[in-house]
């Protein structure tokens, strides 16, 4: 897979790139990733990016042609046309771990970082493919979106993480349910088996393969039940995650002696 990043700031993602899931996807050939600075594609001497904007206001807006140009620029020298071409924008759809599965089946995704007041409109009305927000806040520029949307990404492409069932045991990513939003994942634990008296639950030391499923499955249930109890309105349950559930509500609603 391929991205490419247009930013005014290529710099930034110099550290992100030698760490951690970026890095280990690009070492081992799952995914390309090409910064590039948004400057190299203004044809005035000054290298301007951003102008007023017409009716006034605060803030700087990102002018149009630099941003076409570039696109068009990597357009016509890949051996494919992107399939993507991202706005990262507070108005974009949310960043969900169904869109980021969507992405990775993708053979290349452009990525725009924007800064300032924002772009001009025309970028979303005719360049764009679609916009992404990774959340109902707003950032000074999209780099930090661009590097969560290649990361959510990454992680999910073959081979990535090394433990394929890894990220489809992950917090949203239930099997045959991503466009629900899944449910949240179930507790972990580690050495050592007693920390200061707190004892990892006994059946996680049984060795019982079916009682240690069930207790997951039951775990994230009520985890997500008492977090994120709108992710449940969403969720495909089986029969017997419905028994499940009917048990948990239960025994929250008994009398305590």
């Amino acid at each position: 897979m391929l991205f490419d990043v247009i930013t005014i700031f290529p710099e930034f993602f110099t550290s992100i790139l030698e760490h951690g899931v970026l890095k280990r996807g690009s070492a081992g050939g799952q995914v390309e990733i090409r910064i590039h600075d948004l400057r190299d594609s203004t044809d005035d001497r000054h290298h301007t990016v951003d102008d007023r904007p017409f009716g006034g206001g605060p803030g700087m807006v990102f002018k149009p042609e630099p941003l076409f140009r570039a696109v068009e620029t990597l357009k016509a020298a890949a051996l494919v046309e992107p399939a993507r071409v991202v706005l990262l924008t507070p108005q974009g759809r949310l960043l969900t771990q169904a869109v980021a599965e969507e992405l990775s089946r993708e053979n290349h995704v452009v990525l725009i970082s924007a800064r300032y007041e924002g772009v001009d409109e025309r970028v979303a009305e005719h360049l764009a493919t679609d916009e992404i927000s990774i959340g109902n806040y707003v950032l000074a520029g999209g780099e930090l979106a661009a590097a969560v949307v290649m990361e959510a990404v990454t992680r999910l492409l073959p081979g990535v993480l090394g433990n394929e069932e890894s990220a489809g045991q992950d917090s949203f990513a239930e099997v045959g349910n991503a466009e629900a939003g899944g449910i949240l994942d179930c507790p972990h634990y580690t050495r050592p088996a007693d920390l200061r008296g707190w004892k990892v639950p006994e059946v996680l030391l049984s060795g019982n393969h079916e009682e240690i499923r069930r207790w997951r499955r039951r775990q994230a249930l009520e985890k997500t039940w008492r977090k994120r109890p709108e992710l449940l309105e969403r969720a495909s349950l089986s029969e017997e995650d419905r028994e499940m559930f009917e048990e948990i509500k239960h025994a929250a609603t008994e009398p305590r002696l």
